[in-house]
């Protein structure tokens, strides 16, 4: 049977996880070509996996190649265009998060998926874990009864991956946009995918990129060295309100003030509380007596097995009808409320979400 033929658009660092993935199913999928303005990385990287076709041009790549699938992992600035380009070319997409640099080019995106009856998931992979899945099952269950709230936070004490993750231009913001777009996604569909109504948000940049060097030093100081400004926020707090009466609080910093990195997920329901942080707690009462109950089993996310579960179900999804985890509809959804946010936090007004 001939194998499914999948391209690579941006070979940075997250390309290697979706390179892992396709590497998993290596039985049934081939990556054939790979893209990257960066022509020495793209060397480096298609001899790593042996990809026997290199392009610069990722419209001359879809004009040439033949290509069933395509991952696009570039910069955040770059995300509609190679998508287009994509769909546009005959291959379903996988488009890592955040979908776009707003819900203008977001939708945009989504209208050519419709328009060419192509495949548009987009890369929430947080979906994909362990945690997830053990909390799906709890709400299916009836167990957590109806989520109400949500606390998300993914904070670093000094951690801007520097380059242009920091540079707005090329990224569309700062830890909300990168880190926050996580913990938001992933609070929303474990409350199941309410629709977003209004946001109200603050934003700061009080401390800088990267202020210190050392055992807390998890990034390299590189958007200094490679000539991109450093022009996103530091931290982001925002209430998000949703159709259903569903209320998410979040918090997103690269640089904050903390004895150490914090990333968890609270979720609040009307027969159980539950917390991921970083495998699931539930929280409830039997025979009037209150209980703290750790489910066993896979009930965490590690680096590997959502990456590959993420791109076995876009393979599945793609090229056997199956069912897609992480919608372009949800990437949609997902930057309206990031716009609300940043809007928010610069007129200090609630922001009503469309």
């Amino acid at each position: 049977m001939e194998k499914i033929k999948v391209g690579i658009i941006g070979t940075g660092g997250i390309s290697n996880a979706h390179m892992g993935g396709y590497l998993a199913l290596a039985d049934r999928v081939e990556v054939v070509a790979a893209c990257d303005i960066d022509e020495a990385k793209l060397k480096r990287y298609a001899e790593r996996y042996n990809i026997p076709r290199t392009y610069t041009d990722y419209n001359e790549m879809m004009a040439k190649e033949d290509l069933d699938c395509v991952s696009v992992t570039t910069w955040n600035s770059a995300h509609k265009g190679a998508t287009i380009a994509a769909l546009r070319g005959g291959a379903n997409v996988i488009c890592e998060k955040p979908m776009a640099m707003n819900a203008e080019e977001a939708e945009e995106m989504l209208a050519v998926s419709k328009e060419t009856g192509k495949l548009l998931q987009i890369g929430f992979v947080r979906r994909f874990g362990g945690d997830a899945d053990t909390i799906r099952k709890l709400t299916a269950a009836g167990t957590m009864g109806d989520i109400y709230y949500a606390k998300a936070t993914y904070l670093r004490r000094n951690g801007c991956p520097g380059g242009w993750f920091g540079d707005k231009s090329y990224s569309g913001g700062g830890p909300l946009i990168d880190l926050g777009v996580h913990v938001i996604d992933l609070s929303r569909y474990l409350a199941g995918n309410p629709k977003p109504v209004s946001a109200y948000g603050v934003t700061y940049n009080n401390l800088g990129c990267n202020r210190a060097a050392g055992a807390e030093m998890a990034w390299e100081m590189s958007s200094k060295k490679t000539g991109y400004e450093y022009t996103v926020e530091d931290f982001a707090s925002a209430m998000v309100r949703f159709d259903n009466g569903f209320t998410l609080q979040v918090e997103a910093s690269f640089n904050l003030n903390i004895p150490h990195d914090l990333g968890k997920i609270e979720l609040f329901g009307t027969k159980s509380g539950a917390k991921i942080d970083p495998g699931v707690e539930l929280y409830s009462d039997m025979a009037g007596m209150f209980v703290n109950i750790q489910p066993q089993g896979n009930t965490t996310f590690d680096a590997t097995k959502p990456f590959n579960a993420e791109i076995r179900g876009f393979i599945d999804a793609a090229m056997n009808g199956g069912e897609c985890r992480a919608t372009a509809e949800d990437g949609v959804a997902l930057m309206k409320i990031l716009d609300a946010i940043y809007e928010s936090a610069e007129t200090g007004k609630s922001v009503d979400i469309k």
